[in-house]
């Protein structure tokens, strides 16, 4: 017996693992990792589960929602709301999540555009007619010896044969709005300047700490943590005070210059920052880095290097 469901001895009811409805969302998932579509639109949305699995793909910039139930709609679409992690970790891309309440039976301009369609709870009749190829399969396989009733989920997948032009998409534009708005959510993006400038610092900050440890780690083991006197703890610090002179933190950083201690600061050329890769990805240039963490992180005067205290580290 196949794996995804299994058969009642007595009632002859026949039980999906996983439910057919998780299969159907799974399938259009799949669809949307094989096509990358940047605008899909959901028409029934009902609840709004599919559209709360679609808006981690990272590759979808825009997410609509239609359906005639406005009610159920608005019960559910605080789920498509950004969360506090999705400022704390913007997407690379923009979202935009929008639901609207209307009859998928009627046009309305908002709904032109998109690059994926969905329809799952739906009966669509073949659209060959209109320039479409067609592939019928489904999810839900009949029990053994009954494969000639086929799929109990039947799904078609429409692919455009070839793009449409201006003239005949111009033709058949709707131009009146039917639908209304009932939801629209505008996700944080690393797009976004401010977004991203907030990324930027903590990933700086938080590199430049971990490169300020290993660096008092490797002079703590250098040069030992105590004095003759074993009763007497040493500062950890002032091997390095020995090693580099006080007027090392007023010299300009060269960008090739390894970090190094100064008193109580420690620092961290820039550019060894920037040649991390998660810096290195969000910035692109050493140019940008340098103008979004600019009166944010504490620099050296020449603005070529980043400056941490050791005076909370742990004794």
């Amino acid at each position: 017996m196949d794996k995804n469901f299994k058969e009642e001895k007595f009632t002859g009811l026949i039980k999906f693992t996983p439910p057919l409805y998780r299969q159907r969302y799974q399938f259009v998932k799949d669809l949307v990792g094989k096509y990358k579509p940047k605008k899909v639109a959901d028409l029934g949305c009902a609840d709004c589960t599919l559209l709360c699995m679609l808006k981690f793909c990272s590759c979808i910039e825009v997410l609509a929602g239609v359906d005639i139930c406005g009610s159920v709609m608005k019960e559910k679409m605080h789920r498509l709301s950004p969360l506090p992690v999705d400022y704390l970790q913007p997407r690379e891309r923009s979202l935009t999540v929008t639901l609207h309440h209307g009859s998928v039976a009627h046009k309305d301009p908002c709904m032109l555009g998109f690059d994926l369609v969905t329809c799952i709870e739906l009966a669509l009749e073949t659209a060959r007619c209109y320039g479409y190829s067609v592939e019928f399969t489904g999810v839900g396989n009949p029990p053994r010896g009954m494969e000639n009733v086929g799929f109990c989920t039947q799904i078609g997948v429409f692919v455009k044969k070839y793009p449409e032009t201006c003239a005949s998409a111009q033709s058949e534009k709707p131009t009146e709005a039917v639908y209304k708005t009932v939801f629209k959510a505008v996700y944080p993006s690393l797009k976004d300047e401010k977004y991203l400038q907030n990324a930027v610092v903590r990933e700086v900050i938080f590199t430049a700490q971990i490169i300020k440890r290993s660096l008092l780690s490797r002079l703590m083991s250098e040069h030992g943590e105590y004095n003759d006197d074993p009763t007497e703890k040493k500062s950890k610090f002032q091997p390095s005070m020995k090693c580099f002179s006080e007027d090392l933190g007023k010299l300009v950083v060269e960008k090739s210059m390894e970090s190094f201690v100064s008193g109580n600061v420690v620092y961290i050329p820039l550019a060894t920052v920037f040649s991390f890769p998660r810096v290195n990805r969000l910035c692109g240039t050493f140019e940008k880095l340098r103008k979004l963490v600019a009166g944010q992180v504490t620099l050296s005067s020449d603005g070529s290097a980043v400056m941490l205290s050791t005076e909370h580290e742990d004794s």
